[in-house]
């Protein structure tokens, strides 16, 4: 199978530059001048085995590449904010005997939150997701950084709807091969959700930096009390702690140091975006669809999008002033 790899970023670019190494044919899709460093430089992947550079061929959408195969795997590794655009794209791209893209070939969402499967479902018949354990680093064009050991990272992969089949266990061959810690599981979404807890810290890193203090961990917890609360009013199942810690505990260890996860780094990028929306917001969501305040998660969204929007530095803002918000929140209910 090709792996067409649409968004080659923190995640992307590790996937993809691990599967090329072991033998796998990759193509990745970039943009702007992180796509003109990977052309030129080529892509600069270092993990716990050192640097070291992939010539992969790189483009910008489904008309650089033309009609594509019937093996093809699309792995979704965009923003979700940025999925849309990417399933129009290539949703409609021809494959090689009839049909589309979006009829044929399996496309497997690799991001963060659970609206990517979501919004893949309306227009792919097969689509996978892809619980990603993968703590990596991309600051600067061309140049990516995954250090985890002994596995690069930890991927659970099943149908979206639920469920696995022959083509799951095929690309879970695959990712195994390329050094990732890989499971095929009926429920992958269970996984995912459970995921999503963790990742309501993603707006508290961003605004406040990622430096560990007991003032953020206990905000986080807020945020997670809520999440459950909407989790069990929606009747949403989610992995428990010590299911998710068994899974992960010696599998993917990070050197120490302090470093900033995927928000933060879209700020430091300077992106003008950021995925709040699709983590703290699916809480804010299903708070509003069930009748669930969530007053912190509705105040860790805000000011990551204000973050964003307004270009300010990641880490500017105290915890005890974001605290102070969502107290402020929380009393008025």
């Amino acid at each position: 199978m090709r792996y067409i790899i649409i968004g080659a970023g923190a995640i992307g670019a590790t996937i993809g530059g691990r599967l090329a190494e072991a033998g796998g044919e990759v193509v990745l899709v970039a943009r702007g001048p992180h796509a003109d460093a990977l052309r030129t430089d080529g892509l600069r992947l270092t993990t716990a085995d050192g640097p070291r550079t992939h010539r992969l061929p790189v483009v910008t959408g489904p008309q650089e590449l033309g009609e594509l195969r019937p093996d093809d795997v699309l792995l979704l590794a965009v923003k979700t904010q940025d999925a849309l655009a990417a399933l129009d794209a290539w949703g409609d791209a021809e494959v090689a005997g009839g049909g589309t893209a979006a009829q044929r070939l399996a496309l497997v969402c690799a991001q963060n939150g659970v609206e990517g499967e979501r919004l893949a479902l309306r227009r792919f018949d097969r689509v996978y997701g892809l619980c990603v354990w993968l703590p990596a680093s991309f600051l600067e064009p061309g140049a990516v950084s995954a250090l985890g050991s002994p596995h690069t990272g930890i991927l659970q992969l099943g149908r979206a709807a639920g469920g696995a089949d022959a083509r799951a266990r095929r690309i879970g061959a695959d990712l195994a091969a390329a050094g990732f810690e890989t499971v095929v599981t009926e429920d992958v979404m269970r996984w995912k959700y459970a995921k999503l807890l963790g990742n309501l810290g993603n707006a508290i890193q961003a605004t406040t930096g990622p430096e560990p203090d007991p003032a953020k961990g206990a905000l986080l917890l807020r945020a997670i009390r809520e999440a459950k609360a909407a989790f069990a009013a929606a009747g949403i199942a989610h992995a428990s702690e010590a299911e998710e810690s068994a899974a992960r505990d010696g599998k993917a260890v990070q050197p120490p140091g302090v470093r900033g996860g995927s928000s933060w780094q879209s700020l430091a990028r300077g992106t003008g975006s950021i995925e709040a929306d699709y983590l703290n917001g699916e809480v804010s969501l299903l708070g509003r669809l069930h009748a669930v305040p969530t007053p912190v998660n509705d105040v860790l969204r805000r000011a990551a999008n204000i973050f964003a929007r307004e270009g300010l530095p990641p880490g500017s803002m105290t915890i005890g002033d974001l605290t102070a918000l969502a107290d402020e929140a929380e009393a008025r209910g």
